[in-house]
């Protein structure tokens, strides 16, 4: 239950971090005062440092419970399987909002907020469908 609880820790963690930081791309996007975007590229920068090393724990405990308790039933997990890909969109939508820090910190943002908003329904999408398949293990 250690494994398991901790890997629930660092994904909350990790999810309050991808929950927050399109939001504050939000509100990147719809500022122009020099000074709100400095301040905004600062904790998006801060935001994104800190929520990585979560990310990092996150797969490392999901692949240690892996390997620990479901390795030899893995194939007949239809859900687990799902569920690892859902993940592995997260973590490409994790280093995605990287990209983004990183166009921001070089003003060079070609996106508008309502973009933003939509981007920011994506983890939300992922961790219900994650919880739910975890949870239930319909498949």
């Amino acid at each position: 239950m250690w494994l398991k609880s901790l890997h629930i820790f660092f994904m909350v963690a990790w999810f309050a971090g991808l929950l927050y930081l399109p939001r504050i791309f939000v509100n990147h996007a719809m500022t122009d005062d020099e000074k709100i975007s400095n301040q905004l590229k600062t904790m998006e920068r801060k935001l994104y440092r800190f929520i990585t090393p979560w990310m990092i724990l996150t797969v490392i405990f999901g692949v240690w419970m892996l390997y620990d308790y479901a390795w030899a039933a893995y194939g007949s997990m239809l859900w687990l399987h799902i569920k690892l890909k859902l993940v592995a969109v997260l973590v490409i939508y994790h280093f995605w909002c990287g990209q983004i820090v990183k166009a921001f910190a070089k003003d060079k943002n070609t996106r508008s907020h309502i973009w933003y908003r939509w981007f920011n329904e994506i983890p939300v999408i992922f961790l219900l469908a994650i919880i739910l398949l975890a949870g239930l293990k319909p498949l």
